[in-house]
């Protein structure tokens, strides 16, 4: 796999709402159980991360509590960490770019954030 870093997430399963899903990614990519408890964007993918694709693509943000949980390695994950803001690796661009990333370190320390949304 390559070098670069990105946020858990995946394609949502069709019988699962966004926060099971992104509970369900979150175990699968990072072996941590998480709970939602933010909603911090919903964003148009093609606005936000290239390249540009030919289908529409909607990306929502939460924030999590992590309860429990260790990684192991797996087909989609090579390794899991966690970074300061000021010291992020190579970041996969087509999935999240540090202004997202940024902007998910803003709504984690703002307790009166408002979900963005497009």
């Amino acid at each position: 796999m390559a070098q670069e870093w990105s946020l858990p997430g995946g394609w949502n399963d069709y019988d699962q709402t966004t926060a099971q899903n992104c509970v369900k990614e979150a175990k699968e990519e990072s072996g941590r159980i998480v709970k939602p408890v933010k909603l911090i964007a919903v964003q148009d993918r093609n606005h936000h991360n290239k390249p540009i694709l030919a289908t529409n693509v909607t990306k929502i943000f939460y924030l999590c509590k992590e309860n429990s949980g260790e990684f192991v390695s797996n087909d989609e994950t090579d390794a899991c960490d966690y970074f300061a803001l000021d010291n992020l690796p190579k970041l996969s661009l087509d999935r999240n770019t540090k202004e997202q990333i940024e902007m998910c370190f803003k709504a984690s320390k703002n307790p009166n954030w408002q979900t963005l949304f497009e």
